[in-house]
């Protein structure tokens, strides 16, 4: 009896291998170090699945710098529409008929970042910050003031450093005043006759910005409006329409390093810059 107990509680060689056997799958005596984390296909047959893109394709190598400007964060644009518009003047403005994305390109090459309307009366003009959701200027235009408006490409002076690629539109409103010396040498002189737009870098990234940043469009609407109002309220002593030319936009700059610097970091418009936002 105590030899049958001894039997039992030793199990023989061949019972140990058969219930190793029976409690084993077939792929046990592989390689822990053959296991992989492989990425399932969406479907039988197809590639994994990518995140979703916002942007064109084409855009992609781009899609960081893009995110950085202010204006494209989520309710922003709608937000800074909401906050200017309770600021124009119905009795002096009267209605809004468009409203605009611009670049506006001062006497010094400098690039900032402006909300444009076009109104029954006058041409608004305003710097917004788009970080602060605060209208920080706003410069009023009569529209029975406008006397020309001129489209075309950029031009600079022979001995010039600087270069600008694309178009611009140049809107003048006393063809009788030129600029003093002292206000071309001042790059914070503010009382030229004229404003100068461009193309608001955003303008790519889809239909919404593009219709937003259409300076030629722009120019279109700016011409009929200012031509309606020289009818309806002419100026005494001043000649009535609007002279619209395609010529050069020339701007009379020679070095303009701090423009160049300005510009290729985009300082004239609100981006996020690190941990700080200008």
């Amino acid at each position: 009896m105590m030899a049958e107990a001894e039997g039992e509680a030793a199990p023989s060689e061949e019972q140990q291998n058969q219930l190793r056997a029976s409690t084993s799958g077939p792929g046990d005596n592989q390689p822990a170090a053959r296991t992989e984390c492989t990425e399932e296909p969406a479907a039988a047959g197809g590639a994994p699945r990518s995140p979703p893109c916002a942007f064109p394709a084409e855009l992609a190598p781009d899609l960081f710098k893009f995110r950085k400007f202010f204006v494209l964060r989520p309710g922003t644009l709608n937000q800074a529409i909401k906050n200017v518009e309770a600021l124009v003047n119905k009795e002096v403005d009267g209605s809004i008929l468009s409203i605009w994305l611009m670049a506006e390109v001062d006497h010094w090459n400098n690039e900032k970042e402006r909300l444009v309307f076009i109104t029954d009366n006058s041409l608004l003009v305003f710097k917004y910050d788009f970080v602060m959701f605060n209208c920080d200027q706003l410069q009023r235009i009569p529209l029975n003031c406008v006397d020309r408006i001129s489209h075309g490409t950029f031009s600079f002076p022979k001995p010039s450093l600087l270069q600008r690629e694309g178009e611009g539109v140049r809107v003048f409103w006393d063809r009788l005043r030129e600029p003093s010396f002292t206000s071309r040498w001042n790059p914070f002189a503010t009382d030229f006759p004229f404003i100068t737009f461009t193309y608001h870098p955003v303008r790519d990234i889809g239909d919404t910005f593009a219709a937003l940043c259409d300076i030629q469009n722009f120019r279109e609407q700016l011409r009929d409006a200012a031509q309606k109002v020289h009818a309806m309220k002419p100026v005494p002593g001043k000649a009535n329409g609007v002279l619209v030319l395609n010529q050069q936009i020339h701007i009379d700059v020679y070095v303009g390093l701090m423009s160049f610097i300005g510009n290729q970091n985009k300082l004239g418009y609100c981006m996020a810059r690190g941990n700080i936002g200008f």
